[in-house]
């Protein structure tokens, strides 16, 4: 609904102000052209629009984080590269990089809370692990972390088992087989966010055994994100930490 026609049916009484309000805070963007910058999106799904950098035009990146910017005092971006953040520097000197998770964000400073515990199988799967865990960072939420802990020497999970148990939510990231997500499931009582990650040799299609397997997985509580996707399951994770928290 424009902001026009919003007024007129406030005027005629057909909407009271606090239903307008609510209509013009749906309407709340910045049009580049090439890009609709979601001022609203934090009031109204609880955290601000984040930037995937992956493939973006450099006048397009650099402009869009200004914007994001000037309205939030932060950014967070995701799969971002050296170039870009070199890029992005230069308009925004206190913007931060970091070269495994790929993660480019101005950060405000926050109170962390709560408990999230990450998982990996193997020091090859920390570049998604720590995707998801600095998302879930910059939403506010506390992040421990748990790596190296694959099933092929399985008493190093078992030795985790009181830091797992006292997470409101875990996070589990691997690739091979991706079995490590049945066995945390099996050994905890809060969600599994499971995350299969490229991560193996040539019968591991890219991630897509470890993504079948932690589909099927037999245990319960297991719900499972896109191969690599540690932003979508920092993002899911910080949702329930929260609720937990309420």
């Amino acid at each position: 609904m424009e902001i026009m026609e919003i007024l007129e049916q406030v005027k005629q009484n057909k909407l009271t102000i606090k239903q307008a309000e609510e209509e013009i805070k749906k309407n709340q963007y910045e049009d580049l052209g090439y890009a609709k910058i979601d001022h609203n999106r934090k009031e109204r799904a609880g955290v601000g629009e984040v930037v995937f950098c992956q493939n973006k035009p450099d006048e397009f990146l650099t402009k869009i984080y200004q914007a994001i910017y000037q309205e939030n005092g932060e950014v967070l971006g995701t799969r971002a590269s050296t170039e870009q953040y070199e890029l992005v520097k230069k308009d925004i000197p206190d913007v931060m990089y970091d070269t495994i998770s790929r993660i480019l964000k101005i950060e405000k400073q926050k109170d962390r809370v709560g408990n999230i515990v990450i998982c990996t199988g193997g020091t090859a799967d920390i570049p998604v692990a720590e995707e998801a865990a600095q998302t879930a960072e910059f939403f506010g939420s506390k992040v421990q972390r748990v790596y190296d802990v694959g099933v092929t020497g399985i008493h190093r999970i078992l030795s985790q088992k009181e830091r797992l148990e006292k997470a409101n939510c875990i996070i589990v990231v691997a690739g091979m087989e991706g079995a490590l997500a049945s066995v945390v499931a099996g050994l905890v009582k809060v969600p599994v966010i499971a995350v299969p990650t490229s991560v193996g040799y040539g019968a591991s299609f890219g991630g897509l055994a470890a993504l079948l397997s932690m589909i099927n997985s037999c245990a319960n509580g297991v719900a499972t994100v896109n191969i690599d996707n540690g932003y979508g399951a920092g993002y899911i994770a910080n949702q329930i930490n929260k609720l937990a928290l309420k």
